[in-house]
């Protein structure tokens, strides 16, 4: 059961990342909707681990396919489906996994029958432009950098807070993990789409066990804070940097979620204390 987790948590990514690459809106929407779907297997599947007085980790060893038209990206889909139900046992579970993954596989199916629905792919490319935007090198090397780094925290973020969600009996820390967890998908969602936009997607790095094994509690929403008020400065420096008013005004957003986030923490200390 260890390994079917490392299955989904790699086809979690594989189809959110899909929905990165994927340019048409209805078809990019639908499959940011599958993704979603996919996380929540993999809450269920680590609950009904943890039941069985077993557990499970990050680990994972797939790279993303950098395919160059969408047709070559469903197909892909399509076998990682096939090849993580080879995975699967009877439980209700997972006959509630493979009915969701049945018909995911038959919507991309219904998708590869027009060809309407095959366009070429940028998400790969290394363009590192934005649509009807002019940044010079510095910026355009500030934005990059700071896609790195933030899509790499809020996937950390929503892996940490999953892990301590599934392992907590106070309500109060599992709705602050819970609203930290949404708040996450949406800025790993926000910054996936652009880097997308940049032709720079990629997935991010590895995380190792001492990120999410947590002994010290306190200490760790500490971190946090701390990290929240980091990524707050980087968002402020990122809005005056690109000289461009919609993307300031983006950044800006990013950077007054980022100071509820850090309230959100810190109604956590008298409980964790």
């Amino acid at each position: 059961m260890s390994k079917l987790y490392q299955v989904k948590h790699e086809l979690w990514l594989d189809i959110l990342y899909a929905s990165f690459a994927t340019g048409d809106k209805e078809i990019k929407d639908r499959l940011y909707d599958f993704s979603m779907i996919a996380f929540r297997h993999m809450k269920w599947l680590g609950e009904s681990l943890l039941e069985a007085g077993s557990d499970y980790n990050y680990d994972r060893t797939k790279r993303l396919q950098k395919r160059r038209c969408t047709f070559d990206l469903f197909n892909d889909l399509i076998k990682e489906v096939k090849t993580a139900q080879q995975e699967y046992n009877g439980s209700t579970l997972i006959s509630r996994i493979v009915t969701d993954e049945n018909y995911f596989v038959e919507y991309l199916t219904l998708l590869l029958a027009d060809s309407k629905n095959n366009h070429k792919l940028t998400a790969f490319d290394l363009h590192r432009t934005l649509p009807n935007k002019k940044l010079d090198t510095v910026q355009t090397h500030s934005l990059t950098m700071f896609l790195f780094e933030e899509s790499y925290k809020e996937y950390e973020l929503i892996l940490v807070y999953a892990y301590m969600q599934a392992r907590t009996d106070n309500l109060l820390h599992f709705n602050v993990f819970q609203d930290l967890i949404d708040e996450s998908h949406f800025h790993l969602k926000s910054f996936g789409n652009m880097m997308a936009q940049m032709g720079i997607l990629a997935l991010p790095r590895e995380l190792h066990e001492l990120t999410y094994k947590i002994t010290d509690i306190s200490q760790f929403i500490v971190n946090g804070i701390k990290e929240e008020e980091n990524a707050k400065e980087q968002c402020r420096a990122l809005a005056e940097a690109v000289n461009d008013t919609e993307l300031s005004q983006f950044f800006d957003f990013i950077n007054y979620q980022e100071n509820y986030h850090i309230e959100l923490m810190t109604k956590l200390l008298p409980e964790s204390i």
